[in-house]
């Protein structure tokens, strides 16, 4: 089973022994998206998937008096799930340690990179904006070679587009952002000094 990540990151060859057993890392982990989509999907409109209109409601608010569209809460609850998914998949092929949903605080002009603790995102998150976190990043997935929290072999996102005919991409960064000007694409490969690629559940794994 060929393997994309295989082919962009040499070293999983290695840590998994032969292409095939990377592809069928990727194959599973892919799985992973598709799954959360249909489910979430299913659950909140049946056989369908939502439309453009639907995707772009807003529906909530949120403490800092930004709007929350449906794309967006869908989006939390595929993710959710996917991760649940992935955490097995890891725990299962995945021979060394990795980081799921581990905020990190980048000092991209320093190029300092350190690990913010679970206690320290509660705290500011409870205070009802989450603009303290904004020299933050925070990625789905972080695999590591050895307990070096800080050295990625490789880092992943699930993207789940609303509508799913969009094409999945990293998201810019705003102006008022750390880190305007770049995707987070850019920003976690720079952080953590590997490449950053895309999972999704109609176009699997892209850069």
């Amino acid at each position: 089973m060929a393997s994309e990540l295989s082919t962009w990151v040499p070293l999983l060859l290695t840590l998994l022994e032969g292409d095939n057993a990377v592809g069928e890392f990727e194959e599973r982990l892919v799985e992973c998206a598709r799954q959360a989509e249909r489910q979430v999907n299913s659950s909140f409109f049946g056989n369908r998937s939502p439309t453009r209109e639907e995707c772009g409601e807003e529906v909530e608010v949120d403490g800092c008096g930004e709007s929350i569209t449906r794309a967006m809460l869908l989006g939390q609850r595929k993710h959710a799930l996917a991760l649940q998914c992935a955490r097995e998949v890891l725990e299962q092929l995945w021979p060394a340690p990795f980081s799921i949903e581990q905020r990190y605080r980048y000092y991209a002009n320093a190029r300092f990179l350190e690990t913010v603790s679970r206690e320290e995102e509660a705290r500011l998150i409870a205070q009802g904006c989450t603009r303290e976190l904004w020299r933050t990043i925070k990625p789905d997935i972080v695999l590591h070679a050895d307990r070096n929290p800080l050295r990625a072999v490789l880092i992943l996102d699930f993207k789940f587009p609303c509508p799913d005919t969009n094409r999945p991409q990293w998201a810019r960064y705003r102006e008022n952002s750390a880190y305007a000007g770049s995707n987070q694409g850019e920003i976690y490969k720079q952080a953590l000094g590997e490449e950053a690629v895309i999972i999704s559940p109609r176009v699997g794994v892209i850069r």
